[in-house]
This record gives structure tokens, C-alpha cells and sequence, in this order.
């Protein structure tokens, strides 16, 4: 992996305690420890201001965060002036920080500043390529986002009367949002910045399922259905009345509006093509997304040759299992087999998510094998709900809140239940929940010593890679017994190497909606259901699918760097803590962090 110049400093200087040269004195070396530490205090002090000013200007930050001071507040995202205010207010923040400096860092506190720097300096880069202008897919919106905040079964809470208050406040600014996400995409439609029509024609019945003639229809209703019985009479009263005007009088004619914008403006603009390279400059665009994504400096050809390698590697693990079931056909023929026969279907949702409960009680009790740094956040299952269940991904995880008043939660698909295979279970639980992102979300808002920024944000090649990662661990987790189910795990690791082949193929060589279908269904076991809706993830989202499968293959090439160098005192319990300990880091910052504990232990 080639380390930017930044990184490289990074390496040197945290080994600097490790090689300081024999001409420095021990007395020189006590003299400098003091205003190192100040150094180190001062930007701590500027870190946690920061993060307070953070949450300030994005109040949704701080809701999900579990922070209830400004639950009330919805700032106009994607408003011109807002963009303008983010951007002043990165470029203050990081003259700040680098006006500081790094020298005479070393440890977390040069981490937290390098993170720091890079992160702001990518997101002014980014400035460069208007999102902004596509502000709805069908993966995601503010129509959507709006729904899982306001139906009261997400980040929102509704237990006080000064919750129910505080996203009246909010809902009543949602038509604001709205009708500046119109603006933005015809601004959009002027610039040629548009959606593929595939991905748009199915945002008209996400819509249309949300629009209600009633406001008691409404999933923006449940909080008043489910209001709690101690409510004073008069405010139970109070807010009934005014959450029937806000959904009847503003927010579901916010909806009608922006349904009819798409239907009858925006539908007609919309671009036959399906490749970001196919924006005004979207080659740039995406080659910028697949270095954030993947935080290397990797160009699109590079990861669709990885991509492709590894498709070939899996292939042959797989025939070894068809081998060891003694299937007797060809590698598409077992494809097909393990996609349709009827002995991997659930009878029911209720049995599909028994099987997921099952299965987490597995791994509970052989966690410990594996992991001495567990999180204390509380975990739960629940499926997706049905409003974006068709378009959703086969799992998905939540977050916990720092408080702990929400737990980390696993939503399971359960919507076309046939193409749920109960092969694929035991995998999707271990990337989604534990150890996978529960275990490294959830520690990661645990370490209390971190900047908030580390523990809050996160880099998409650490955290993605990390649950793919944890999905190779399934054998020692008692969880991949039955062979099918051991080629679930090689299945879905054969669908993130398939992702890095399709990613590149859509944005950068050309590649159709329809060809991207047809190679994930000849390389995979994946069913049309599955392959269609993460085809058309891959136009909404372009680059993020990249993070998976290399940030796999980076923590899997130091697990063995370290277990070659360390033969029998490697401890798998202490690598595990070792990667998770210090939140999600970029991964050059990883490997320099694991090649540090590897001579440590040398």
C-alpha cells in the first residue's frame, strides 16, 4: 500500500521513542515531555469545542448521538447558506488546528491530529463535486430520513412532553428541506447533474406508500398512538391537535409537491445512463469517492483487477465445499441450487428473525474466545420497516445512542422473504451485529480518552472492512457447522469482491445496470431481488461499496503479518483489541498502528 507523504510522518514520529538517537540526553528527553503534553492538552481543549460547535451546526448529529440539546432544531442542509457556513466552518477549524501543528506529537494524540487535518482537507476537496444536486434516490432522502425520525421508532425520542414539542418544532421545518431539495435539483437538471431514470422511477413508490389523505394514516401518526398514558390531559389534547395540522397542513403537501416535482419535472431530465464517469467531471468525482471510500490511493482500474482476482480465489473455496456436500455440477449450476432449493427458505418473518436470536445466542456464548474488548451498549434485533424494506439492504445496523437510552440495533429484511436464505443468516448476523459493527461501533463511542470526533465519526474502509472481517471468524463463533452455511460466509465475502468488479465497471468502464445484474447472477448466489437492489445501490451511492473488501484484505494481511512475526505468543483475543482500541482509523494509520504493537511484542 503506498502511504501518503502525511502518513509516512506519522510513522516515523510515533516510532520516534523506539529509535531516538543515543546523542539525546534522558534530561533532554524529560525537558521536552512537558510542552509536548501541553501541546497535546490544547488541542484536546480545541478537539472537545469542536465537537460542541459540531453539534451546533448539525443538530441531527447530535439526536442520533443521543445529545437531546437540540432536538427541536432542523438547519436547511442543503441550502446554499448552510454549504457556505459548513465551509467557513471547516477551514476555521482546521487553521486552528494546524496553526498547532504536529511536532513533538506522538501516540493517539499525533492520530487524532492527523485524522483531524485529512478529514477536513477531504471534505473541502469534495466541495469540488455537487452532491448537493442529487438529492434524491431511492437508497435514500429527506422524504425517507424524515419518516425514520418522525414515526417515533428511530433516533427521535418520544417520551416527554418536551420530546413530542421538540419534533413539532423539527416537523414543522421539514417542507423548508423540501422545497430546497427541489431547488437543488433544477439546479441540477441545468447542470446535466442528474439521476439515472432506473433509480428515480423507483422513488415515486416509496412516495406514494408515505402519502396519506388522513393524518392518522400516517407513520408520522404513531408518536400521538403511542403517546404515553401519564401525559397531562391538556397536553395529550395540545398535541394531537397540533400534529394533525403539521402532518395535514404542511408536511404531507411538502410530500405531494415533491412527488409531483419528480413525476412530472424531474422524470423527464432524468439521464438514461447509470455511471457517475458519466457527470460532468465524473471521473474525477469518482475516482475522489473510491479514495475516500477506501482511504488508499488506489485508482478505480487497480480495485476492479483485486476485485477480480478475488472473485477467482472464492470461486475455487466454493468448490471445495460443493466437494465436501458432493454436489455433483457446475459452479453456476450449485449457484443456482443454493439460490432456489426450498430447504434454505423460512416458513415466516417471525421465524427468520427466531433464526437471527438463535444465532446471536451462539455467538454470546463464544464471544469470549475471540474478544477480550467488549462494548457495554445494549444490542437488539428488529426487522426494517416495511416503508423501505423493498429497497433496503438484507441487514443493516444502528448505531446505540451514548447515553444508552437506545440500544445498538440489527434491522433484518424480511420483505420478499422467498430470496431470504437461511444460509445467509448466520454471515449477514456476525458482519451487522456482533462482533462486527456493534462491537467496533459501539467500543468506539465507549473510549471515553478519544476526541469526540474519532468516536463519533468513523472512516467506511475501517468499519466496513471490520464486518467483513468479522464474518471470517464465524468457525471458531460456532456458527458455520453446517457446510451451506459456511458457504454463505464464502458467498457474501465473493459478493464484496464482486462489488469492487461492478463499482468500477458501472462508474468507470461503461458497464449497464443490465450487465452488472447478469455478472453478480453468473458469479454468485445471490438472487435477482438481491442482485437488482444492490445494483442500483451501487448508481445511488458510487464508490462506498469499494470500502468492504479492502478493508477486509488490509486487517486480514496484518492478522497474518503478525501471526508470522509472532508464531506462538500471537494472542487473537489481544490483535482483536489491538485493532478496535483506538476507533475507526484510516488504514494506513491501522497498519502503521499494527506494525508498532508487532515490535512491541518482538
Amino acid at each position: 500500500m503506498t502511504l501518503s507523504p502525511l502518513a509516512i510522518a506519522l510513522a516515523l514520529t510515533l516510532g520516534f521513542a523506539a529509535s531516538m538517537p543515543a546523542s539525546t540526553t534522558e534530561p533532554e528527553a524529560r525537558a521536552a515531555a512537558p510542552v509536548q503534553q501541553a501541546k497535546a492538552d490544547r488541542l484536546d481543549a480545541l478537539y472537545e469545542q469542536y465537537w460542541e460547535e459540531v453539534l451546533a451546526l448539525n443538530p441531527i448529529q447530535a439526536t442520533f448521538q443521543g445529545d437531546p440539546r437540540y432536538n427541536d432544531k432542523l438547519p436547511d442542509f442543503m441550502s446554499a447558506a448552510f454549504r457556505e457556513k459548513s465551509h467557513d466552518f471547516t477551514v476555521r477549524w482546521l487553521e486552528k488546528i494546524e496553526a498547532i501543528g504536529p511536532d513533538g506529537l506522538s501516540g493517539q494524540d499525533l492520530i487524532s491530529y492527523q485524522i483531524f487535518v485529512d478529514d477536513a482537507k477531504q471534505s473541502l476537496e469534495s466541495e469540488r463535486f455537487p452532491g448537493w444536486m442529487q438529492p434524491i434516490n431511492q437508497f435514500g432522502s429527506i422524504a425517507s430520513f424524515a419518516v425514520q425520525l418522525g414515526s417515533g421508532t428511530g433516533a427521535q425520542p418520544f417520551k416527554t412532553v418536551k420530546d413530542y414539542d421538540d419534533w413539532l418544532a423539527r416537523g414543522n421545518r421539514l417542507p423548508v428541506l423540501f422545497d430546497t431539495a427541489i431547488a437543488n435539483m433544477r439546479q441540477g437538471m441545468e447542470a446535466g447533474v442528474v439521476q439515472p431514470t432506473v433509480l428515480m422511477v423507483k422513488v415515486l413508490p416509496q412516495l406514494d406508500a408515505l402519502i396519506k389523505d388522513k393524518p392518522e394514516e400516517t407513520l408520522f401518526w404513531g408518536p400521538i398512538e403511542r403517546m404515553p398514558d401519564d401525559f397531562p390531559p391538556a397536553d395529550k389534547a395540545r398535541l394531537t391537535k397540533a400534529y394533525r395540522d403539521m402532518i395535514g397542513g404542511g408536511i404531507m403537501p411538502a410530500y405531494r409537491e415533491l412527488r409531483d416535482f419528480i413525476a412530472n419535472e424531474y422524470m423527464p431530465a432524468t439521464r438514461d445512463s447509470v455511471g457517475m464517469d458519466k457527470l460532468p467531471n465524473g471521473d474525477a468525482w469518482y475516482a475522489f469517492n473510491a479514495r475516500s471510500s477506501t482511504t488508499t490511493d488506489k485508482s478505480p482500474a487497480q480495485i476492479h483487477q483485486i476485485g477480480l482476482d478475488e472473485v477467482a480465489r472464492i470461486h475455487g473455496e466454493i468448490r471445495k465445499v460443493m466437494g465436501q456436500v458432493g454436489f455433483k455440477g457446475s459452479l453456476q449450476e450449485f449457484f443456482e441450487f443454493m439460490r432456489t432449493d426450498p430447504r434454505f427458505q423460512f416458513e415466516s418473518e417471525q421465524a427468520l428473525l427466531d433464526n437471527y436470536k438463535t444465532i446471536g445466542a451462539t455467538v454470546d456464548r463464544n464471544v469470549h474466545k475471540l474478544f477480550s474488548l467488549v462494548p457495554k451498549a445494549p444490542f437488539e434485533i428488529r426487522p426494517v420497516e416495511p416503508f423501505r424494506a423493498k429497497s433496503a439492504a438484507g441487514g443493516q445496523y444502528a448505531p446505540p445512542s451514548e447515553d444508552g437510552s437506545r440500544p445498538g440495533i440489527f434491522y433484518a429484511n424480511t420483505y420478499d422473504l422467498p430470496a431470504r436464505r437461511s444460509w445467509d443468516a448466520p454471515d449477514l448476523y456476525l458482519h451487522e451485529a456482533i462482533p462486527g459493527h456493534h462491537f467496533q461501533i459501539a467500543l468506539a463511542q465507549e473510549l471515553t480518552d478519544l476526541p469526540k470526533f474519532r468516536r463519533f465519526g468513523g472512516e467506511t474502509a475501517f468499519s466496513e472492512g471490520w464486518g467483513l472481517y468479522a464474518e471470517s471468524l464465524g468457525k471458531p463463533l460456532g456458527v458455520y457447522e453446517d457446510p451451506y452455511d459456511y458457504f454463505g460466509y464464502l458467498q457474501n465475502e465473493l459478493w464484496r469482491a464482486i462489488r469492487l468488479v461492478v463499482d468500477t465497471g458501472l462508474h468507470s468502464k461503461d458497464w449497464t445496470r443490465e450487465q452488472v445484474i447478469r455478472y453478480m447472477l453468473d458469479n454468485s448466489a445471490e438472487s435477482e431481488t438481491q442482485a437488482t437492489a444492490e445494483a442500483e445501490r451501487y448508481m445511488a451511492i458510487p464508490g462506498q461499496a469499494l470500502a468492504y473488501k479492502i478493508g477486509e484484505l488490509k486487517i486480514q494481511e496484518l492478522r497474518a503479518r503478525a501471526e508470522q512475526a509472532l508464531g506462538d505468543r500471537f494472542d487473537i483475543r489481544e490483535f482483536h483489541a489491538e485493532v478496535l482500541k483506538d476507533g475507526s482509523i484510516p488504514l494506513d494509520v491501522l497498519e502503521g498502528k499494527i506494525d508498532r504493537w508487532i515490535a512491541s511484542k518482538s
